[in-house]
């Protein structure tokens, strides 16, 4: 088995904004290690991904296989920036129907 090992104060890397929810215990064990290894919030979940990342041994083989893959033909039209990243609207929130039995 591999080990995850974090660099102590190293987290000065370019970012990508990455809106998501995490569960609450997880956001707390993040927090509990930034202040272990004295790094920033968004270093120790990108340490995290990474190291999840390489350790999924069919998703390897999915990316060196698109890796080795012939480049696109021209005929396919690419993805304009509007459309790789489209807004969506947060779903309503819906309240539960109260039920009275009087």
């Amino acid at each position: 088995m591999s080990k995850f090992k974090i660099e102590h104060g190293a987290s000065k890397v370019r970012l990508v904004l990455l809106k998501t929810n995490i569960e609450d215990t997880i956001s707390s064990d993040i927090d509990l290690m930034c202040q272990w290894s004295n790094n920033e919030r968004k270093y120790i979940i990108n340490e995290l991904l990474r190291f999840a990342l390489t350790q999924e041994e069919d998703f390897l083989k999915h990316k060196a296989g698109i890796a080795q893959s012939p480049v696109r033909p021209d005929s396919i039209p690419k993805a304009t920036a509007a459309s790789a990243k489209p807004v969506l609207a947060p779903p309503a929130k819906t309240e539960p129907a109260s039920t009275s039995r009087d």
